[in-house]
């Protein structure tokens, strides 16, 4: 398959739907990078078309998915992160993701509450890359929030809730959005 440059014009949306590495303008799907065309076809829709970095078939975040990400920065507004995992497949590529935290539409938890730079989260993609490879993630549901979080003794915390941890250590608490998972999934 050919290399395609930033900006090309794929296809019409009659043809197919956008997908990650895409963008619309005029009807048109164009490449928001550079790579490799990626088709899928999802039943009886019209064919999702991605654009990917390398030759070979890279697993790529979809709206969806569930990520395992490592928090790199907080503020007011949102965490920063880089994903990890895909489910259980590790990426070749580190991908950026801009986690919103949202518990449900009348409750707002201030972001220093919920995550710290290094701890580990699982979360949901709810929208997918732009050119700088950005995905908006979600930790609303139980399930998600962080899963391994160090305290300043660096130690593993415990959690206690599913807004605190605490250090084994120091006994000291920290706030963070605890994820209610099976233990079987923190063993990796």
């Amino acid at each position: 398959h050919p290399k395609i440059k930033v900006c090309e014009r794929l296809c019409s949306t009659e043809d197919c739907m956008p997908g990650t590495g895409t963008y619309l303008r005029h009807g048109y799907i164009f490449a928001s990078l550079a790579g490799y065309v990626l088709r899928k076809n999802q039943g009886e829709e019209l064919p999702v078309i991605s654009v990917v970095r390398e030759t070979e078939t890279q697993l790529l975040p979809d709206v969806g998915a569930i990520v395992t990400c490592k928090v790199t920065s907080i503020n007011p507004r949102f965490a920063k992160v880089h994903i990890l995992y895909v489910g259980s497949t590790p990426l070749k590529d580190r991908f950026r993701g801009l986690k919103c935290h949202v518990l449900n539409c009348s409750l707002q938890v201030e972001t220093y509450k919920s995550f710290r730079p290094g701890d580990i989260v699982l979360a949901k993609v709810i929208s997918l890359g732009d050119v700088q490879s950005n995905y908006l993630l979600t930790t609303a549901e139980n399930e998600l929030g962080v899963v391994v979080a160090h305290s300043e003794a660096g130690a593993q915390m415990v959690p206690i809730s599913w807004c605190e941890m605490q250090c084994p250590c120091t006994h000291a608490k920290e706030f963070r959005k605890v994820a209610r998972v099976q233990p079987e999934y923190l063993q990796a």
